[in-house]
């Protein structure tokens, strides 16, 4: 029996909300036919967003919003974005597509999502390809209260009351789209420009610099010792590459070794969180920069028959193990790891939400958020898990992974299963205990095959399930854990 001990006598630190965040580019569908739709539009929407995907993601409480990108963040200029729609620049995102890019969702059309959807906004800025006028008139245009040239611009445009910043990120990928750049030189640009990302008032604007593509750890070690007193965050971008690309394999078309081998590509965040941590602890023993994993999730070959800058690709059980497996990463390292962001929230990438004309699907992606949802700001509590490793020669994973938390009175364990067949008994033993468990409840996330996906045609082939607890003790209940699964465990104590 597979065993889960987790110490209630331990409390560590919060786990925050903003691990839960998401990102949104002008890629594809994410944008266009996914958040925005328009004002005119026959889809059901609400002043131009479209309303099922706005309650799809209020359903997830979800923190925080990253945008305009990625790539086109470098070559996104703001101005092009504001004032009335028949005279915004149109263009060609040479990004992603090689599509019309008309402008009609900007500044004020994302701030107003964010207000729509509750959370957070977290914007990128132009390092790339902009300046630091640019960048510092873009702040200024958001947040300043007072009389200058771009707060007036700001009301002629519509909005007279400056808008909350919570996060801004100066530069993306400044290692490969966003300027090819050295550790070094960015370095240098980054303290020179987030001194122009100005505090207007009293709300603080949280400052990220631009960090390392995956395991380059230098790039980590420059950033840290050149301009650690000067952010708020570092960034960190991990995608799990789907395997053997060369074969075409898809998010629904793999065999058992691709199965095995993208849990276990996702389980090297692991290696890059601590390792990454280490670094950054030289120079930051008190953990005050927070790690930013803000592009991270499976990154399959394109569906068939799609645009292949459009990066659409489908979402199956394989993808929930991934997302599950990640955020319990995310919550165990959380006392550095402080702010993440799925790639991409709609039609891009490992999208929780999927669209297509007037209809819309969750992918089961999107169902362990919602399950994961009760460690929000709760207080993550240590856990050991024993477990075997599974899986080919090269690519041994292990079999469960878990993360548990509390709040106000509840204690939450999810944990995953990658074996492919065969349930598992897993005992979950509540160390430390003040009290005796006095109810429990469980859901689970799980799949008959590795390959299935929900699809517009049968959207609820795989949700949320309820899954029987076994009490065996004051402090110890057991689950059988289907194979292929993700499950959430809520303990109630008195």
């Amino acid at each position: 029996m597979d065993s889960i001990v987790v110490s209630c006598d331990r409390d560590l630190n919060k786990i925050s909300r903003d691990i839960y965040g998401h990102f949104s580019e002008h890629l594809g569908r994410c944008i266009y036919g996914g958040f925005w739709v328009g004002k005119d539009s026959d889809i059901p929407n609400i002043n131009g967003y479209r309303k099922d995907v706005v309650e799809a993601f209020k359903e997830i409480d979800i923190p925080n919003l990253r945008w305009p990108g990625g790539c086109f963040a470098d070559e996104y200029h703001w101005r092009d974005g504001i004032g009335p729609y028949e005279k915004r620049k149109r263009m060609i995102n040479t990004h992603w597509g090689g599509v019309v890019e008309d402008n009609s969702f900007g500044t004020h059309e994302f701030l107003g999502l964010c207000e729509l959807l509750g959370c957070k906004p977290y914007i990128n800025g132009n390092v790339g390809s902009g300046t630091v006028q640019e960048m510092s008139e873009w702040v200024e245009y958001m947040t300043f209260g007072g009389e200058s040239p771009m707060s007036k611009l700001r009301q002629e445009n519509g909005h007279k009351e400056p808008w909350k910043l919570d996060m801004f990120g100066v530069g993306n990928e400044s290692w490969g789209c966003g300027g090819n750049m050295k550790a070094e030189h960015y370095a240098n640009l980054y303290r020179q420009y987030q001194t122009y990302v100005r505090q207007y008032g009293a709300d603080k604007i949280f400052k990220i610099a631009c960090g390392p593509n995956s395991s380059d750890w230098n790039w980590t070690e420059v950033l840290m010792r050149e301009a650690a007193p000067l952010m708020d965050g570092l960034s960190l971008h991990h995608y799990t590459i789907e395997p053997d690309w060369d074969n075409k394999h898809t998010a629904t078309n793999f065999d058992e070794k691709g199965w095995y081998l993208a849990l276990r590509n996702a389980s090297y965040m692991e290696t890059l969180v601590r390792r990454h941590d280490e670094i950054m602890s030289k120079y930051d023993p008190d953990k005050r920069v927070a790690l930013v994993v803000d592009e991270w999730g499976m990154w399959h070959a394109v569906e068939p028959g799609t645009n292949p800058g459009f990066l659409y690709q489908q979402s199956t059980i394989r993808d929930a193990l991934v997302a599950g497996i990640t955020l319990n990463i995310f919550n165990n390292h959380s006392d550095r790891v402080r702010v993440a962001n799925i790639a991409q929230a709609v039609n891009v990438l490992q999208a929780p939400v999927l669209t297509e004309g007037n209809r819309m699907i969750k992918t089961p992606t999107w169902y362990v958020f919602h399950m994961y949802k009760p460690h929000m700001d709760a207080t993550l509590l240590a856990s050991r898990v024993a477990t075997n490793q599974i899986g080919p020669e090269n690519a041994r994973i292990d079999a469960v992974t878990s993360s548990a938390s509390h709040k106000n009175g509840t204690y939450t364990v999810t944990l995953t299963n990658a074996e492919l067949s065969g349930s598992k008994e897993v005992s979950v033993r509540l160390a430390g205990l003040s009290g005796k468990i006095c109810g429990t409840k469980a859901s689970l996330l799980s799949s008959d095959q590795m390959n299935t996906c929900n699809t517009f045609e049968a959207s609820d082939k795989i949700c949320e399930k309820e899954l029987s607890v076994r009490l065996i003790s004051s402090d110890e209940v057991v689950l059988t854990v289907p194979a292929m699964s993700v499950v959430n465990l809520t303990i109630c104590v008195k």
